[in-house]
């Protein structure tokens, strides 16, 4: 019988039985919620993220959560108004000890978050150190934070970013890693803050600033809490398109040259291998845990471990970054051919959405013959592939590449 491949992953010294993790975040609050998900199979848990209790004291808004629906599906994204743990500091490193004592294999990281340019970072490494957890992830990102001096306004400096990863540096010996705020232009700056500072690895992203809804009878926006609603955290399928590009920027630069643990959007095992490919050695995950449970665990450990056997890799590691030489600007991508669509009349149901769709925002070139089955005029498509997209048929669009008519003019 084959040998099957194998899940683990080493990252930064820390080996995972597999790359999935919770990320820091309500899935991750309690010694019994993290348990239960490293039963159901989890590799890894980033712990909710730790303050210094007597420094400031956390306290959560209520209604704490909108979910942003789309059609008839459900919580395509999420926004939150949570902030880190409200849980006392002890408590929070007693679980932490807790859990690698009762599951020695399993990967625990904390995560910390300490006042702009005090020595709480310091103190807090250490105690995390002394908690017997594997890694420190340092939380420069969470968008709602409301005590100065903390979340994602610090991942906005560069500068201060190496000063506060220096400063966790120096309270431990355990890796450390830089969580990043996608709220930037450029993440790759303040990635280089954090590698400058000393950070052995760079996760990303964390949650996106967004308003997700607003009530329109009484002009608020959503969550509502007393009357007013804020600009927050959003999270969910809807934002991994914005990871994978953070991501593969992160993973394609020379210049950084860190592991990377990726976040955002994840729900499938198909989900976690785009990210590997991209460059990420770990993935965390919270918005489809708290839609479906730990339990998305098992498809996502069974799934990956199918498609390396299917494609002949023996490991997690052999995928890593696969389709980053592929990643190109788009001033790099030739003109030389085009796409043309072609419709299967067989599977065509005379819908219309490709008509529409091309006629009033594509090349006008599809047409319904007499039995309402689409029809494209191959002289006129230029491949935007609009239709093949919004097809309710499966397969029915596909197309064909040709020579671009006007590939001289494109590339003179």
């Amino acid at each position: 019988m084959k040998k099957r491949p194998s899940l683990e992953v080493n990252f930064c010294g820390v080996k995972f039985p597999n790359p999935f993790c919770l990320s820091s975040s309500p899935v991750g609050n309690t010694y019994d919620m993290v348990a239960r998900a490293f039963d159901h199979g989890w590799g890894g848990a980033a712990f909710k993220t730790v303050g210094l209790d007597y420094e400031v004291k956390i306290t959560h808004p209520s209604p704490r959560l909108n979910g942003y629906n789309f059609a008839n599906h459900k919580v395509v994204g999420l926004q939150n108004v949570e902030q880190i743990s409200d849980r006392t500091t002890t408590e929070n490193f007693t679980d932490i000890a807790r859990l690698k004592k009762n599951y020695p294999k399993h990967a625990v990281i904390a995560s910390i978050m300490g006042l702009t340019h005090s020595q709480d970072w310091v103190e807090l490494a250490k105690m995390a150190q002394d908690s017997g957890a594997d890694m420190i992830e340092c939380n420069f990102s969470c968008p709602q934070m409301t005590v100065e001096g903390t979340g994602h306004k610090v991942g906005q400096d560069a500068a201060l970013i190496e000063t506060l990863t220096k400063l966790t540096k120096s309270g431990c010996s355990i890796p450390v890693m830089a969580k990043m705020t996608p709220n930037v232009a450029d993440m790759l700056p303040m990635a280089l803050g954090a590698k400058a500072g000393g950070a052995d690895a760079i996760s990303a992203i964390n949650t996106v600033r967004a308003i997700s809804a607003v009530d329109i009878f009484n002009y608020v926006p959503m969550p509502t809490v007393g009357q007013k609603g804020s600009v927050s955290g959003f999270s969910g399928a809807a934002v991994k398109p914005i990871a994978l590009r953070f991501v593969s920027e992160l993973a394609s630069d020379p210049r950084l040259q860190l592991p990377i643990s990726a976040m955002g959007g994840l729900y499938t095992w198909m989900d976690a291998v785009e990210f590997l490919l991209l460059g990420a050695t770990t993935l965390q995950c919270t918005t489809a845990v708290m839609h479906h449970g730990y339990r998305i665990v098992e498809d996502m450990n069974e799934g990956l471990e199918d498609y390396l056997a299917d494609r002949g890799f023996q490991s997690v590691h052999d995928i890593i970054g696969l389709a980053l030489t592929n990643v190109t600007d788009p001033n790099g991508l030739t003109h030389k051919t085009q796409a043309i669509s072609l419709i299967d009349k067989d599977k065509c149901v005379g819908c219309g959405q490709c008509l529409l769709a091309c006629r009033d925002g594509g090349a006008q070139a599809i047409t319904l013959d007499p039995r309402r089955k689409a029809v494209v005029d191959e002289n006129e498509c230029f491949g935007c592939l609009m239709c093949k997209h919004i097809c309710p048929v499966e397969d029915c669009i596909t197309y064909k590449t040709v020579p671009h008519h006007l590939a001289h003019l494109a590339t003179a």
